[in-house]
């Protein structure tokens, strides 16, 4: 049986169209309509797509309403960065934007001459290097040992202790590593009671950059790990059984059969943190800039946080957010083309 819609009053095909299937009850096959256009170019025209896609459409909406109102309705907000914003000015808030003067590219150019805005994009490049190297090959190698792990119940207890600190607030993290690395800490304690002298690696400003990218594996390692397992557990088996059968031992496999499968997952995610490399954090470094100094604790994020918010240099602050964004636009097509060098595919295809 053929349930189809278009058909001539002979019931022929028009030759142009073809019957694609689209279900099975029982022996009968359903089949529906393909124009000859799409069916020539290979792509669903997008009213078939609308209705066909519909519910995924209305769960997504919400989504997209919260990004949009959110993230992409506040970006007008950068037109202060071309004047000289007070919000008190004729009313406040939205209507002061009309009734401030404008000042062109001042704000940038003051920037440029600005010495503690280069010291904030000093550390964001050194934090953002190190992290890079020290925290991102962390979940790839949790993520096979993990793999390795034969026994279910070992490797769901492991998967359930290293995803636990990502729950965890930055308050709740910097408070841990106080009570564990400050000078009234656990370790400094114990150091002192057998007669050395004691330490606070939490204050220490030439350490401060160590400290935060080992709080940030302890927090989001075990939760980075999840991508990779998931790649990892799409390797078909018939791959490692052919590369032993081949004489391949356990590491050999990992370098012949793991990691290439993996290296699509690692260029999408490299592309996509290398795009957030001005955005280290904001929070963690915000808690502990009072005890390391600014000099070693201001990043981009807070240096934008203590112009616009602290100091109501609004239009400045808001200058520095833009030149942030439009570099790391500039870092995620540069990225993401790079990826296209190497034959992989990146955030979109070429």
């Amino acid at each position: 049986m053929s349930l189809t819609a278009g058909s001539r009053p002979d019931g022929t095909r028009p030759p142009s169209a073809v019957e694609e299937p689209v279900a099975a009850v029982g022996t009968a096959v359903l089949t529906r309509h393909v124009p000859g256009k799409a069916r020539r170019t290979g792509r669903v025209p997008f009213r078939v797509r609308l209705r066909r896609d519909r519910t995924l459409i209305l769960m997504t909406l919400p989504v997209l309403v919260l990004l949009l109102v959110f993230n992409y309705v506040p970006l007008l907000a950068n037109v202060i960065a071309f004047q000289d914003y007070d919000p008190y000015a004729a009313g406040n808030g939205i209507t002061a934007v009309f009734h401030s003067p404008w000042v062109g590219m001042e704000q940038f150019a003051r920037m440029l001459h600005d010495p503690p805005f280069w010291d904030s994009v000093r550390n964001t490049i050194v934090l953002f290097l190190l992290q890079l190297v020290l925290f991102f090959p962390v979940p790839i190698v949790l993520a096979l040992v993990i793999n390795s792990v034969i026994r279910p119940r070992v490797r769901a207890v492991a998967q359930a202790i290293m995803y636990l600190p990502h729950f965890f607030s930055w308050v709740l993290v910097v408070t841990v590593f106080q009570q564990v690395f400050g000078g009234a800490g656990i370790i400094a304690q114990t150091v002192q009671n057998h007669g050395w002298s004691g330490f606070d690696l939490m204050t220490n400003a030439s350490l401060f950059k160590y400290m935060v990218v080992a709080q940030a594996v302890w927090k989001d390692a075990g939760w980075g790990i999840i991508v990779f397992l998931a790649a990892l557990s799409a390797i078909s088996t018939d791959l490692y059984e052919a590369a032993a059968m081949d004489g391949a031992g356990r590491r050999r496999r990992m370098w012949h059969v793991t990691l290439p499968a993996l290296r699509p997952v690692i260029a999408l995610l490299l592309v996509l943190r290398v795009g957030d490399a001005l955005s280290v954090g904001f929070e963690q470094y915000l808690l502990q800039r009072d005890a390391v100094g600014v000099g070693a604790a201001e990043v981009l994020d807070t240096y934008v946080w203590n112009m616009g918010i602290q100091n109501g240099d609004f239009s400045y602050a808001a200058a520095v957010g833009l030149v942030k964004g439009l570099i790391g636009v500039a870092l995620v097509l540069g990225a993401n083309k790079f990826a296209h060098l190497l034959g992989e595919q990146g955030v979109y295809k070429k």
